[in-house]
């Protein structure tokens, strides 16, 4: 008797990166999946909340509230954390040193680069980006449209792009306005990513680099 799930297949499965990411597309500032689904990603600043006073804390705290209150969709909040590369800012301070005449300056400069460096070693220098991203299901495309996804698990977007991009915006920019204008009585600012960015942050997270290594560019 042949037990199916310990015999050998008779053919290698093969299966690229590419059948493993969701991404289908991203057109016209918004990222299309191929279940039929969309997204919207909006960057915020950052907010030095230790530095308020008490007062000025209060108020950030009451609005953060009315912010997350006032949801009616869901919204998912990213903070991705990376490993910052400070050889090109050492490289600025040597150079500027070679233009530094006043020896007073030349051993504040000196200390300055010092405590940069031990600082570095001792514990390493996150740079944080802040996202809300903001989805489009597929059941949003409707009953019919959807029950069309589940008969097909394709590499590609089983619906014409121009109809995703249609409901996927009407259904979008009003909630992503609805950020902007909550978030600005945070005091934080938020924008949209445009494709080009939305293409290289997507680069970078499927492709981690390493710091201090240069990605080598082929033609």
């Amino acid at each position: 008797m042949k037990i199916p799930f310990l015999s050998t297949p008779d053919k290698p499965l093969y299966s690229s990166t590419q059948d493993k990411i969701p991404i289908a597309e991203i057109i016209h500032d918004i990222v299309l999946f191929k279940d039929g689904g969309a997204a919207l990603i909006i960057e915020s600043t950052s907010l030095n909340f230790g530095l308020l006073n008490e007062l000025e804390q209060d108020a950030v705290i009451a609005s953060y509230a009315g912010l997350l209150n006032s949801f009616n969709f869901p919204v998912q909040i990213v903070v991705r954390s990376q490993r910052k590369d400070i050889t090109n800012y050492l490289r600025f301070l040597e150079e500027a040193k070679k233009k530094i005449k006043n020896p007073k300056l030349m051993v504040l400069l000196n200390d300055y680069q010092k405590f940069i460096t031990e600082s570095v070693k001792k514990k390493n220098v996150l740079s944080k980006n802040f996202y809300l991203v903001v989805p489009f299901s597929k059941y949003e495309l409707g009953i019919a449209k959807s029950a069309i996804s589940f008969s097909k698990k394709a590499s590609f977007i089983p619906f014409p792009k121009s109809y995703v991009l249609k409901k996927a915006r009407v259904a979008l920019y009003p909630k992503r306005d609805h950020l902007i204008r909550q978030a600005r009585r945070l005091g934080v600012d938020l924008r949209q990513l445009t494709t080009p960015e939305l293409i290289e942050l997507f680069y970078h997270i499927y492709n981690p680099q390493v710091p201090g290594r240069k990605r080598e560019t082929r033609f």
